[in-house]
């Protein structure tokens, strides 16, 4: 181990203290100094792993804040990109004339650009027609009677829904069919 050099003081006041029974104090026997150091050094070592640890733990929380910060700021642009989008359906919709031809090829490359960006980011688009209602992606505009399809059977899409990491920005809105007879149970108003 290590060679150290005790020096023991003996004053008059030592000389009428008890006796000791020849045991060694704690801070004369140099293996109980260097237990107690090695137990230190110890704990030292377990706080030190402990905080690397709360530090990874931080680490990866933040990321995974960040994250999903990301994502409701992308969320947030594309709910307000559904508007335009609707815009250019309108716009191209409205002006089949020969006239407006090129105007109408320019605004679909600029539509469907628009479209592919959006789905790059993961919005998806949501457009029903000849699909079950479902409640939690669609809305409900109009109900009419019809015996030819299934009950609950979307007849008609309005306005199409958009969805982004699970989440529905917009409920597509919808008609659906339901059978004459009473209620439906899959619709639901």
């Amino acid at each position: 181990m290590m060679d150290k050099e005790f020096k023991v003081n003996v004053n008059r006041a030592d000389v009428n203290a008890e006796p000791n029974d020849g045991a060694e104090t704690p801070v004369d026997d140099p293996n109980v100094e260097v237990n107690k150091l090695a137990t230190d050094l110890e704990d030292l070592r377990q706080t030190l792993l402990r905080r690397q640890a709360d530090f990874d733990n931080y680490r990866k929380r933040i990321e995974k804040e960040r994250a999903e910060d990301q994502k409701r700021a992308t969320g947030r642009v594309i709910e307000q990109l559904i508007p335009i989008l609707d815009g250019f359906e309108q716009a191209l919709a409205a002006h089949k004339e020969a006239e407006y031809e090129n105007y109408r090829k320019g605004f679909e490359l600029i539509y469907k650009q628009l479209l592919d960006n959006l789905a790059k980011l993961g919005a998806e688009r949501v457009d029903p027609l000849g699909k079950l209602f479902d409640p939690h992606l669609h809305q409900a505009l109009d109900r009419v009677e019809s015996k030819k399809v299934p009950d609950g059977t979307i007849l008609e899409v309005f306005q199409p829904g958009y969805v982004f990491n699970a989440r529905v920005l917009r409920p597509a809105m919808v008609r659906v069919a339901v059978h004459p007879h009473g209620a439906s149970n899959v619709v639901a108003n």
